[in-house]
C-alpha cells in the first residue's frame, strides 16, 4: 500500500501525518478535532531537503511518504524550523536513515538538537536571517522567528514558489482538510490556536509579521492543520491579533457553588450585553481552555466570577485567573463578582494574580451569603462601569 503523499508545487510534497486521536496537547490543550503533524519535501534538480518531521510514534510513517518521491538514504538535508518534539521528534529516525544529510537549523536550534536529540555538530549546518540553500530550482530562504514560539525557531521560505514554511506559527489545532477553504471552522480553530500558544508571544509575532510583509508568499505551509492557499485569510487575523487589537468584548469566567456567584455573574453578563457590549460566558467548572483562550484574543476586558472557598478562590477560578497572567491577552479592564459562606479572601487573592499583569480592576462586588437587591444593584452597576470604560477604548 502506497502512502498519501500529496504534492503541492512541482518539487513540493507534503508528507506529514494526521493524528485524528490525540485529545490533549501539553497536558493542558484540548484537542477535540486531532491535529496534525506536517512535513515537507522539496526536491530539487540537485538536491533534496525535509523541511520539520512528525511526531515520535510517527517515524516510519514519515519515511514511508519519503520514499515516494525520494530514497530517504539519498536525502541532503533536513531542515529544523522548531525544537519542539511534535516536529522534531523523529529527527534521529531521518538521520538514521540519511546518512549523508545535514541537519539545518539555528544556533539555538543547534543547542537544542544536541540535548534534546544527542546529534553530534558534525551533522549540522547552522543557518541564520538570510542564509539559503541552492536545491537545483528551490532555493529555501531562512528567516529568523525567535520566540515564535521558543528561541530557535525560524520560518523557510522556497523562494521561486513562494511558499512559506513557518513551522508553528499561522497553524491550527485539527486534523481536519488540506486547505484552509476545506474546513468551515478554521479562522475559530486559529483563533484558539493563537490563544492557546502565540498570545504570550505577541511582540515577537509582530516583529515576524513586518517581516513577512513584503515578502510574495502563494502558500503558507505551517506544521499543524490545513495549509493556507488563501494567505491573507489568516495573515489578517494575525495582523490583528499580534497587535493586540481588541473587540468591544468582555470575557465573563466564573464558577459557583451554591448559586451566589452565579446570580452576580448573570447580572452582570445581561447588563452588558443591553450596553451592546459582546459577552463570551465561560463555566469554570467545564471550560474548553481551547474556547477559553480564543475567547481572550480578542476580548477588552474579564468579568472573574468566584466565591471563597478555604480563605482563597475557588480553585477553577485560581486556575482561570493563573491562566490569564500566562497567556498575556490584551486585556484592559478587569471586574470581580465574589461570594462567600463564612470568611472572605477570593478578592484578595484575585488580586495578587491579576495586579502584577497591568490589567485595570475597575471593581469587585463581594456579598456575605445569598445575593440580596442591593447586591444586585451593585452587580449592574459595576457592570454598566466596565461597559463605559470599554465602549470608551479604541482597541
Amino acid at each position: 500500500m502506497k502512502a498519501a503523499v500529496i504534492e503541492l508545487r512541482d518539487g513540493v510534497y507534503w508528507v506529514g501525518v494526521k493524528d485524528w486521536g490525540w485529545r490533549l496537547f501539553d497536558g493542558l490543550i484540548p484537542l477535540p478535532h486531532g491535529t496534525s503533524y506536517n512535513a515537507y519535501l522539496v526536491k530539487g534538480s540537485a538536491k533534496t531537503a525535509l523541511v520539520d518531521s512528525v511526531n515520535p510514534g510517527f517515524e516510519g510513517d514519515l519515511l514511508a511518504k519519503i520514499g515516494e518521491v525520494a530514497d530517504p538514504a539519498e536525502l541532503d538535508y533536513v531542515v529544523m524550523n522548531h525544537a519542539e518534539p511534535d516536529h522534531a521528534g523523529s529527527i534521529p529516525a531521518v538521520l538514521a536513515a540519511s546518512p549523508k544529510a545535514k541537519l539545518v537549523l539555528t544556533a539555538k536550534g543547534a543547542d537544542m538538537a544536541t540535548r534534546y536529540f544527542r546529534v553530534s555538530r558534525e551533522r549540522m549546518q547552522v543557518v541564520k536571517e538570510g542564509d539559503t540553500l541552492d536545491l537545483g530550482g528551490k532555493t529555501l530562504r531562512f528567516i529568523d522567528a525567535p520566540f515564535l514560539h521558543w528561541p530557535e525557531t525560524m520560518f523557510t521560505y522556497v523562494i521561486e514558489d513562494k511558499v512559506l514554511f513557518p513551522c508553528d506559527f499561522l497553524g491550527a489545532h485539527t486534523a481536519a482538510g488540506l486547505y484552509d477553504d476545506e474546513v468551515a471552522d478554521l479562522a475559530v480553530r486559529a483563533q484558539m490556536y493563537f490563544g492557546e500558544i502565540m498570545m504570550p508571544f505577541r511582540k515577537a509575532g509582530e516583529r515576524a509579521m513586518k517581516k513577512l510583509a513584503d515578502l510574495p508568499i502563494e502558500l503558507i505551509a505551517p506544521s499543524h492543520g490545513p495549509l493556507w492557499r488563501h494567505p491573507e485569510r489568516i495573515l489578517s487575523l494575525y495582523r490583528k491579533w499580534t497587535a493586540g487589537e481588541t473587540l468591544p468584548k468582555v470575557v465573563v469566567a466564573y464558577v459557583s457553588m451554591w448559586g451566589s456567584t452565579e446570580r452576580l455573574v448573570r447580572i452582570a453578563a445581561e447588563t452588558l450585553l443591553g450596553q451592546g457590549v459582546q459577552v463570551a460566558v465561560h463555566e469554570l467548572a467545564h471550560v474548553d481552555v481551547g474556547d477559553l483562550a480564543g475567547d481572550l484574543v480578542d476580548a477588552r476586558a474579564i468579568v472573574l466570577g468566584a466565591p471563597t472557598v478555604l480563605g482563597a478562590l475557588h480553585p477553577a477560578a485560581l486556575n482561570a485567573a493563573y491562566l490569564v497572567r500566562t497567556l498575556k491577552p490584551p486585556l484592559r479592564y478587569a471586574a470581580v463578582l465574589s461570594s462567600y459562606g463564612w470568611g472572605g479572601g477570593a478578592l484578595r487573592q484575585a488580586g495578587e494574580i491579576l495586579g502584577p499583569t497591568g490589567i485595570e480592576v475597575v471593581g469587585a462586588v463581594e456579598i456575605h451569603g445569598a445575593p440580596d437587591a442591593d447586591a444586585e444593584a451593585q452587580a449592574a452597576a459595576l457592570a454598566t462601569q466596565l461597559a463605559t470604560k470599554i465602549r470608551g477604548s479604541e482597541r
